[in-house]
């Protein structure tokens, strides 16, 4: 089957902050590129192709939103990650919770230090 989601953009009002808050909360680097009206800051590449960015432009065309599509980002370990987005500025909105299908891990509801509401998936 292909993949259903091709690329994310998360938006950013303080970019660097943004870069930052992923940076510290999936300890990966990402790869920053700047331009003269817009900004990016991509993930690491997963199967050769890289998932998605965070997003900033001079225009402010990218705006952050606490509500709307909700994308869920995977994590190894639910408690460390959602400790990690609380220490780096981010809310816990909905904590670790059970899936309730028998073989699906967990999910947690956060907003980022944007603004932006997101969520993690874990089989732990």
């Amino acid at each position: 089957m292909q993949r259903m989601v091709s690329f994310f953009e998360i938006p950013a009002v303080d970019f660097n902050r943004a870069v930052q808050f992923y940076e510290q909360i999936f300890q990966v680097k990402l790869q920053v590129m700047e331009c003269e009206q817009e900004k990016m800051a991509f993930f690491p590449e997963e199967d050769g192709q890289c998932p998605g960015a965070i997003s900033w432009t001079a225009d402010n065309s990218f705006q952050p939103a606490s509500h709307g599509v909700l994308l869920h980002l995977s994590c190894k370990d639910m408690q460390a990650t959602l400790d990690t987005i609380t220490k780096n500025g981010g809310t816990v909105v909905t904590p670790k919770t059970k899936i309730d299908a028998e073989e699906r891990g967990y999910f947690a509801l956060f907003t980022d230090s944007e603004g932006n509401r997101l969520g993690l998936y874990s089989d732990k």
